[in-house]
């Protein structure tokens, strides 16, 4: 289960003394109790895949600040920490393998249109999940309707 392999990891980057990685899956880890105190729940790999693309999601926004910023050891920081947050996520697809696989989504949906975006967004994220961030979605989807 993804809650012990990241408690795991946690106690080797303790051990290594890799605070990156440390401070890193401790985010996640204070992410996953988060929500579980919150609704009461135990969470599940798949809820825990959930939280950690939002994360790596906000740590990409953030990269586009700290460039305006020209924060040159903040952006290197925050990449060394999208890389260490992508080992726990599903294989990310290529933009081509995304692509046929909205193709066929499309297909299924009879879409035509750039009005027929949001029933493709949602069912393209349905399927693809976390192999695939929604801003490339989203630019995938566009792309093909038009």
């Amino acid at each position: 289960m993804l809650k012990e392999k990241l408690m795991e990891d946690l106690k080797n980057s303790m051990k290594e003394k890799n605070n990156i990685k440390k401070n890193t899956v401790q985010m996640v880890r204070a992410a996953i109790l988060q929500i579980e105190k919150d609704k009461g729940i135990e969470v599940d790999d798949q809820k825990i895949i959930e939280i950690i693309a939002k994360e790596v999601k906000g740590k990409k926004d953030a990269i586009v600040d700290f460039e305006k910023g020209e924060r040159e050891d903040l952006i290197n920081q925050t990449n060394e920490e999208i890389a260490i947050l992508q080992e726990y996520l599903p294989k990310q697809l290529t933009k081509d393998e995304l692509k046929v696989e909205i193709e066929k989504i499309i297909k299924e949906l009879g879409a035509t249109t750039i009005k027929d975006m949001g029933i493709v967004m949602k069912e393209a994220k349905a399927r693809i999940g976390a192999s695939s961030d929604g801003r490339t979605i989203n630019e995938v989807v566009k792309e093909l309707l038009n």
